[in-house]
């Protein structure tokens, strides 16, 4: 409809400097007439739209044109576009398109492109960053996805599960689903979740209790880690500073209270000889055997 032109024509204007009558009409696909027999109507109807000739010349918009009518403050806007931000990383669907309406209704306010959100890994694969948005189209659309999964203890398997959320806790994405292998909730953290299927298989959300262990209790145990000033850096991108101390030589004392699981071990290790595990007692001598194993790899 041409009502839905001219408004999608003011959006790119207001997101645009300047735009040439053959981008919009190769956009609407209409002709180049069209197009400015379209700008004719926006300056009838008091859009202060205008064309320049030349080698730099196109349509544009005068420069403090906006369509500020949002009741919405700035900080509003700002939390606004960030949570679009955050969905397009996601991929979810039309989240571009919106951002791109909204940047030009806050236009005055906000620069909306002050943050990038990416939850892939530098290292991922195309394959696992297609990961999510399957898991995500499948939530939503109540399907039954297959994968292949390497759980806490180096177990490898062959699930079918009825997704239900996805969940961001503690810097790693978790996925909780109930798993038809096992006829209950689990907790499957998305990282070892490979070889995403969705199925066309539909299912009935089954009622989710929030005081479920989802079959992913693990032993908590009281850490404390004396690290080297050198590691300090390492210690603040995980913890809150609260549970860093400083000790008269100039290391650190880290104190958390964390699941035990292979994360643990793997995290401790990741120190190097920047660190030292001061209690618990069987913790350290689990970070010794395997530091005496690693030796005698290279050694």
């Amino acid at each position: 409809m041409k009502i839905n032109r001219l408004l999608e024509i003011v959006t790119i204007l207001l997101n645009r400097e300047t735009v040439t009558a053959k981008e919009l009409a190769e956009r609407f696909g209409v002709s180049s007439r069209t197009i400015y027999r379209d700008i004719d109507a926006l300056s009838s109807a008091g859009v202060p739209v205008y064309t320049n000739r030349g080698n730099n010349g196109g349509i544009s918009l005068l420069e403090d044109y906006t369509l500020n009518k949002a009741v919405l403050s700035k900080s509003e806007s700002e939390g606004l576009l960030l949570a679009l931000k955050t969905m397009g990383a996601t991929s979810y669907p039309e989240a571009d398109a919106i951002i791109d309406k909204l940047g030009s209704i806050f236009k005055n306010n906000l620069a909306h492109d002050w943050i990038e959100v990416d939850f892939d890994g530098w290292s991922s694969k195309v394959n696992e960053k297609n990961r999510f948005s399957k898991i995500r189209d499948a939530i939503i659309n109540n399907q039954v996805i297959r994968f292949d999964y390497v759980n806490t203890n180096g177990d490898k398997s062959n699930r079918s599960a009825e997704p239900v959320k996805l969940i961001f806790n503690a810097y790693t994405w978790y996925l909780i689903a109930y798993c038809l292998l096992r006829n209950s909730h689990r907790i499957f953290r998305l990282s070892r979740i490979k070889n995403v299927q969705v199925t066309n298989q539909r299912f009935t959300r089954r009622e989710l209790q929030e005081d479920e262990n989802h079959g992913a209790s693990l032993p908590l145990v009281e850490l404390k880690l004396r690290c080297d000033e050198k590691a300090l850096n390492r210690l603040y991108d995980t913890f809150d500073g609260d549970c860093i101390s400083k000790n008269d030589d100039g290391s650190y004392d880290l104190t958390a209270t964390l699941p035990e699981e292979e994360w643990l071990y793997g995290y401790i290790l990741s120190f190097g000889g920047y660190a030292e595990v001061l209690e618990p007692e069987h913790i350290r001598e689990i970070i010794k055997t395997r530091a005496k194993e690693i030796w005698g790899k290279y050694f």
